[in-house]
């Protein structure tokens, strides 16, 4: 099987005739006709169906074609990458969940590749079965989960089952960020009664799909509370925390450059009993790259200055402005 042949039968189903696809693909149009003959032949199907009105694609052949496209797509990245190109570009794919910790780690790892390097980098925010569906599928090399430690074993066991390896990050309790302007933004320490008629910010999208939608409420949400915006994007937490004084929200450590730059304040709960990890996981036999390691290292250097430490906030500060 030919992979040129790929090519010339997507030409086909793009321009609907031999004759332009044969144009497009610089070759005679007799030479066309007989490779697609020859692909169809080692495949035994019909691709294309030849009428007075032109080439239309059969039931199979749209099956094909969409095999067909991702294939010839993949090879003109390959050639594009290690043929065309004057250097080989660096690639690095990473899924986290929304943790400001994570963030200014990355940032901290983007800025110390080199500038010489040719590199495409993602980065995506997402709950932590999507991570692990997006490593399965190879969308990304590692990944950082995060879940509540009472679902520890439901992880583990999904650990094993998917033969994903896990290396914990962090094991912490959440605190509490407010506008320095809430009701309760000078209060020592938080009680439940003090988030009653507060409103709060909490990510929408569940992550353990065991769990009913009711279990999952009961162990995520403040009870105290019945007011709450559902986000998916972390960007607007903080500017709903910053333009609306009765909002609050549970998160991860923040660094001291997010609570600067938005005027929010950092508090802790005294009822506060829940405890995450958040852990590295990426595929057994999967070969972790130069860039994985240099991604780990940072989220680790991020993890003890803003979770270890009493005094986090030090990491990044030279990105903050003296205005800010």
């Amino acid at each position: 099987m030919n992979i040129l042949h790929f090519k010339y039968a997507v030409a086909v189903d793009e321009t609907k005739s031999i004759s332009k696809a044969a144009e497009a693909l610089y070759m005679g149009q007799p030479n066309l006709s007989r490779a697609i003959k020859e692909l169809e032949s080692s495949l035994g199907i019909t691709i294309f169906k030849r009428t007075p009105r032109g080439i239309t694609t059969t039931p199979e052949g749209e099956e094909f074609l969409r095999y067909a496209r991702k294939i010839t797509s993949m090879v003109d990245e390959v050639e594009r990458i290690y043929v065309d190109g004057k250097s080989r570009r660096q690639r690095f794919a990473v899924c986290v969940p929304r943790a400001s910790y994570i963030a200014c780690s990355f940032a901290a790892f983007t800025r110390d590749i080199g500038r010489s390097e040719s590199m495409e980098i993602s980065y995506k925010e997402t709950n932590a079965m999507e991570t692990i569906d997006n490593v399965l599928r190879g969308e990304c090399g590692i990944g950082i989960v995060r879940y509540q430690t009472v679902f520890d074993r439901y992880f583990n066991e999904l650990f094993d089952d998917k033969r994903l390896v896990s290396q914990e990050l962090a094991e912490f309790r959440l605190v509490i960020i407010v506008s320095k302007n809430s009701p309760i933004a000078n209060k020592e320490l938080i009680t439940p009664d003090d988030l009653s008629g507060l409103t709060e910010i909490t990510h929408s999208d569940p992550y353990v799909p065991a769990m009913s939608q009711l279990k999952i409420n009961k162990a995520e949400f403040s009870e105290s509370v019945d007011r709450r915006i559902f986000v998916f994007d972390r960007g607007i937490q903080f500017e709903l925390l910053e333009s609306n004084y009765d909002t609050f929200m549970w998160v991860s450590p923040v660094p001291e450059v997010f609570l600067k730059r938005h005027g929010l304040v950092q508090k802790t709960c005294i009822l506060n009993e829940k405890t995450y990890k958040d852990l590295f996981i990426w595929r057994k036999g999967y070969k972790l790259t130069q860039l994985d390691h240099s991604f780990i290292d940072a989220v680790n250097h991020g993890k003890s200055a803003f979770i270890d430490s009493e005094h986090h906030g030090d990491f990044l500060l030279p990105f903050v402005n003296d205005s800010d």
